[in-house]
């Protein structure tokens, strides 16, 4: 993935919890033919006191650094690039001083920069699709915008979300045939409040393409077996994994989801999110 370094012209919160960090670089070419609505970036955070080639490639390094001068890498969704203004959008899950990205994020002033490698993606809603679901967490949430907004305005959409509280419903636009269903954690764990959500989805006739991501014991402990087993959709109807885990760093999760890879066999191979 190329390296981008790009400096911070403005933030906004969407919800309490989730702050855009609006971005600015030179030269945005890297996504000029990105169109995938899941687009990715790895955020690269060096170590202070640590000097770094132009170009971080953080997987070549892991053989000629040290463990700990290694830069943390985090991965979240690029939304709005646009090639031509050089400018990108990224939202951050914000959630007291603990992890790396949150708090760099809840601190950002203009002029600040940041380095991203990137974009990767795997997911665009199916222009042949009935209709749609779209189902995630604040980690998912802006693909999921990010899919509503490529949608036609004729499209039919069902989104089930799970937020904190109603406070942190962000506001999302919706086709005409489109509704959404807000599912609050309230400070605690909501994987069974957030299958039973899915499920009470009214399951429309004709073919679906979903695309579901959150915490992975909630997605793929929960949700994935009823639309799989139960609903039998097939991999080409549905992107789904987990997005991060309860308690772990993204390096610790990264080797869950490589283990589960190994022992299910049907793990999609794709980017990691982190609320961290």
């Amino acid at each position: 993935m190329p390296t981008t370094h790009f400096t911070v012209t403005a933030t906004s919160w969407v919800t309490p919890s989730l702050r855009r960090i609006h971005l600015h670089t030179e030269d945005l070419s890297a996504f000029a033919e990105s169109g995938y609505t899941d687009r990715y970036v790895k955020l690269v955070f060096p170590q202070p006191g640590v000097s770094y080639p132009d170009q971080i490639d953080v997987r070549a390094l892991r053989g000629t650094m040290a463990p700990e001068d290694l830069p943390d890498v985090r991965t979240y969704t690029a939304l709005h690039p646009d090639a031509e203004a050089g400018t990108i959008d990224i939202d951050f899950v914000v959630h007291g001083d603990e992890g790396i990205a949150g708090p760099w994020a809840a601190n950002a002033q203009v002029g600040d920069t940041l380095i991203a490698n990137g974009p990767g993606g795997a997911y665009t809603p199916a222009p042949a699709a009935d209709w749609h679901l779209l189902v995630g967490d604040e980690s998912a949430l802006p693909a999921v915008a990010a899919a509503l907004e490529a949608l036609p305005s004729d499209a039919v959409v069902r989104v089930v979300a799970l937020v904190e509280s109603a406070d942190h419903e962000p506001q999302l636009t919706l086709p005409a045939d489109g509704s959404v269903t807000f599912v609050h954690r309230n400070g605690g764990a909501a994987g069974e409040q957030l299958e039973e959500a899915v499920r009470a989805v009214d399951w429309l006739s004709g073919r679906v393409h979903a695309f579901v991501h959150g915490e992975a014991e909630e997605i793929m402990h929960g949700v994935r077996p009823y639309l799989r087993t139960e609903r039998g959709l097939a991999r080409d109807q549905l992107s789904i994994s987990g997005y991060w885990r309860r308690g772990r760093t993204e390096e610790g999760f990264r080797e869950w989801k490589s283990e589960l890879a190994r022992t299910e066999g049907d793990e999609p191979r794709r980017g990691e999110r982190t609320t961290r």
